[in-house]
């Protein structure tokens, strides 16, 4: 399997995505993790999104 990634552009930045053939929406994408994101996210042009984590059953 592999691994997959969500990023989102930075703050004033459009990032092409390859694999899509356009560029990255706003709201972010799951990608495959490869050089080519690894690079962006150096580079400062994405970020990575979290996934949120999930609340202990009981918690308020």
């Amino acid at each position: 399997m592999s691994n997959r990634i969500t990023v989102v552009p930075a703050a004033g930045r459009v990032v092409p995505d390859p694999e899509a053939g356009d560029l990255l929406p706003a709201a972010g994408r799951d990608v495959l993790d490869s050089a080519w994101w690894r690079r962006r996210l150096a580079d400062g042009d994405i970020t990575l999104k979290t996934a949120k984590a999930a609340k202990p059953q009981g918690a308020k």
